[in-house]
C-alpha cells in the first residue's frame, strides 16, 4: 500500500475564482478598490401613471443613496413623457429621467437593487460614463492654435482682389 506523508494529505485547497473575497463578480479589475470613484449615469423609465410626487421621491431616494455611500449628485434631468416602441405592463409610454453622479462600484449596486424593487419604475439602466481620454484633450489644444495660424484675418483684401477694381 502506498503511504502519503500527512501534509500532504492536510494541505488547504484554494477557493476557486470568483467564490472567495477576491472573487472576479461584475466588477473589473481595480473597480472594486475602496475609494474608487466612478462616473455613472441611470436612465429611469417610470410608470406615467403615478402622480409627479412619487417621480420625485424616486430620484430622491437614488440621490439620497448616492450621497450616503459617499457619493457626489451631479445632474438631474427629466426627459418627460415619452413613447414606448413596444407596451411594457399595458403602457405605451414613460416618463424618462436621466441621473449623473460619482459613486464606488458597491453604491451603484444598491442603488440597481433598490431601483428593481421599487413599485413605479418600469425599467433602469445604469451605464459607467467614459471619461475623455487624455491624448484627445491633449490633441485637441495644438488643432485648435494650428487652426487660428493659418487662418487669414476677415479685414484684408488679397492683392489680387485689388488690381481688379
Amino acid at each position: 500500500m502506498l503511504q502519503c506523508p500527512a501534509e500532504l494529505l492536510a494541505t488547504p485547497c484554494a477557493d476557486p475564482p470568483g467564490t472567495g473575497a477576491e472573487g472576479w463578480g461584475r466588477l473589473r479589475p481595480g473597480e472594486g478598490e475602496t475609494g474608487a470613484l466612478n462616473d455613472y449615469e441611470i436612465l429611469l423609465m417610470l410608470d406615467p401613471e403615478l402622480p409627479e410626487d412619487r417621480h420625485g421621491e424616486i430620484v430622491a431616494r437614488a440621490r439620497e443613496l448616492v450621497e450616503k455611500d459617499g457619493g457626489t449628485w451631479e445632474d438631474h434631468q427629466p426627459w418627460g413623457r415619452r413613447k414606448l416602441a413596444y407596451e411594457i405592463d399595458h403602457k405605451p409610454e414613460g416618463v424618462y429621467h436621466l441621473l449623473t453622479f460619482t459613486c464606488e462600484p458597491t453604491a451603484l449596486d444598491e442603488i440597481s437593487r433598490v431601483m428593481k424593487i421599487t413599485d413605479g419604475v418600469m425599467r433602469h439602466l445604469a451605464t459607467r460614463r467614459p471619461r475623455p481620454h487624455r491624448r484627445a484633450e491633449a490633441s485637441a489644444a495644438p488643432s485648435e492654435a494650428a487652426a487660428a495660424e493659418y487662418a487669414e484675418p476677415a479685414d484684408t483684401e488679397s492683392p489680387a482682389s485689388e488690381g481688379e477694381e
